[in-house]
């Protein structure tokens, strides 16, 4: 069905799977595409969600109200965004803030 829709697979196929492939010939089909641009890019991804269930309350889902939830997610975001920022060099001078 996603090859049908031009979805290519983003995740590299495993290689007990390549050999079972491999083995049944003709039978086993194609190989699955593979783009390792968007596998880096889906391991980013990967490694913000794991920051954002570090907070337990968007872990567990404590919030009844999903406007309370994403508004947790954003101030997530946003205190990771503002960190990001603080490490990163002045452009006025060239001294570091922590």
């Amino acid at each position: 069905m996603l090859r049908r829709r031009g979805i290519g697979a983003v995740i590299a196929e495993p290689d007990d799977q390549a050999g079972h492939r491999r083995r049944r010939g003709s039978r086993g089909g194609r190989p699955p595409a593979f783009d390792s641009v968007d596998y880096r890019g889906r391991n980013v991804v990967e490694r913000r969600f794991c920051h954002l269930k570090q907070w337990r309350g968007l872990a567990t889902r404590y919030d009844k109200l999903a406007v309370v939830y994403r508004a947790a997610v954003v101030l997530n975001a946003v205190i990771a965004w503002t960190r990001r920022l603080s490490d990163a060099s002045c452009p006025d001078d060239d001294r570091t803030t922590q």
